[in-house]
């Protein structure tokens, strides 16, 4: 018997391109990109049949919806959901659990959007792996029983579709519509319209310092550049981090009926128009550093000061589990215009209406939120009473208070290096360099980007764009280069 082995084929080196001609390169890159294609095809396959699995539902053939038949309306959705199982709110070509292939996966299978291209849609928040939300809000046109004219009117808006009802029926338990909103302007938008955002992220009290943690919080407050407490996307374009944070507070949320100080919630509230991406868990890293005392309260002032620290030091994210995007604010008034330009916004009648609440729709969402809180607080009661037991019998000098330990992400090492000690990440100009290298971005720069020693390197003034957590607001002097 004769057995043939099939050696793995190498990758291609840089000296095997630079040997290539013109029409070898060409053809290698036709090549590539045919298989890209592929390769997203069988993804997308693979994807589609894993859901009907899951659903465990075969594929049926409905009479198309006929939409020309049918009026739309503009308006604001609320969602609350539960994003620890979720790979983040925005969809992705490689996954189906995202918050938003759900999202539009319940629209179409109600009719209450053709497609999501003509929906008109935009979001106010774009929530990370593991983030939850209890104020998300979208901005869509979906199909109503009305006329245009007549869609305003108290009779009718008492007897319009149940949009809540309607997706709560389809959408995963821990997805809830909670309340609709009728929009007087079409052009009223959840993303650019959305004036401020909310996070509270929830800890355990441990044996943190709060005082401590407060006295840091302070320096938050007010308009900073967060490089060095975010993760710079500089490969999506975002080159500048000038951030303002509204307000910040530590609020006690649960105390423990033990009396054992230690197990009481707390959460961290803080409030701004846009966050950069990771930003609320890299601020929350530092805070419990603080809390810790393995940190000075001013090392968060230290890091705010780009100057002398123009390189972010390494160091964990704080989980993603304890963060929810819980509330937004709207403007009275929308700044975009009915072609989709922002406008100066004027005196007169707001753009808003009251939220549309349905009440067999939140008695039912309520009871489930509570069914929910059932079991993991049964979990959690019979884990504390194991702990009560345990603690009892230790006899060490000191009380184990490691509850808010386990919120830093990475391995703990033996001897705590301080943060300003530690090997320092790439510099914002480093990144900007190797990606307009890479052709990922191209930068232009102003006549008044020059730095004060005259030179013309590439400054932090280029773009304003929201990351993840949201997408407020963008500016082009960077352009992201689509691959």
């Amino acid at each position: 018997m004769e057995v043939k082995v099939n050696k793995k084929v190498k990758s291609t080196t840089e000296e095997d391109l630079h040997s290539l001609s013109k029409e070898e390169l060409i053809a290698k890159i036709k090549q590539l990109e045919a298989h890209n294609v592929q390769l997203k095809c069988i993804v997308q396959k693979s994807l589609q049949s894993r859901e009907e699995v899951t659903h465990g539902k075969a594929t049926k053939k409905h009479r198309p919806f006929d939409f020309s038949k049918c009026f739309k309306r503009h308006i604001l959705l609320r969602f609350y959901y539960l994003g620890w199982d979720y790979q983040g709110f925005a969809a992705q070509e490689d996954s189906i659990e995202t918050i938003e292939h759900h999202l539009f996966a319940a629209l179409k299978k109600v009719c209450l959007i053709e497609s999501r291209e003509t929906s008109n849609y935009n979001r106010c928040g774009r929530t990370d792996k593991g983030v939850s939300a209890f104020h998300q809000v979208i901005s869509l046109d979906v199909r109503s029983k009305f006329r245009p004219e007549e869609q305003l009117l108290e009779d009718n808006l008492e007897t319009e579709l149940d949009y809540c009802s309607m997706l709560n029926r389809v959408l995963p338990d821990d997805i809830r519509c909670l309340a609709w909103m009728p929009m007087v302007n079409p052009a009223y938008s959840a993303r650019f319209d959305c004036r401020s955002r909310t996070y509270r992220y929830f800890f355990p009290r441990g044996d943190l310092n709060i005082a401590a943690m407060e006295e840091s919080t302070r320096y938050l407050v007010g308009v900073h550049d967060f490089r060095n407490l975010c993760k710079m996307d500089v490969g999506n374009g975002v080159v500048n981090f000038v951030r303002s944070i509204d307000a910040i507070s530590i609020k006690p949320c649960q105390v423990d009926g033990s009396r054992d100080a230690s197990y009481d919630m707390l959460y961290v509230e803080l409030r701004g128009k846009a966050f950069l991406w990771h930003q609320v868990r890299c601020i929350m890293a530092v805070l419990l550093l603080v809390g810790q005392g393995k940190e000075e309260p001013s090392v968060v002032k230290e890091l705010l000061d780009v100057e002398q620290n123009p390189c972010k030091p390494q160091y964990s994210m704080a989980s993603d589990v304890p963060l929810n995007l819980y509330e937004c604010l709207f403007n009275e008034k929308s700044i975009q215009s009915a072609d989709g330009e922002e406008q100066q916004v004027t005196d007169g009648e707001s753009d808003l209406r009251e939220w549309i609440y349905n009440e067999e729709n939140l008695r039912r969402t309520i009871s489930e939120l509570q069914g929910l809180w059932t079991k993991q607080s049964v979990k959690a009661t019979m884990v504390r009473e194991m702990l009560k037991t345990l603690q009892e019998k230790y006899a060490g000098d000191r009380p184990i208070c490691d509850q808010p330990a386990l919120l830093i992400e990475g391995v703990r090492s033996k001897e705590y290096c301080p943060l300003l000690q530690r090997q320092r990440c790439e510099s914002l100009e480093n990144r900007i360099a190797h990606y307009a290298k890479k052709r990922r971005i191209e930068v232009s720069i102003k006549s008044n980007d020059i730095n004060a020693d005259g030179s013309d390197e590439p400054v932090s003034q280029h773009s304003v764009t929201d990351s993840t957590n949201n997408d407020a607001y963008v500016d082009h002097d960077v352009t992201r280069i689509e691959n």
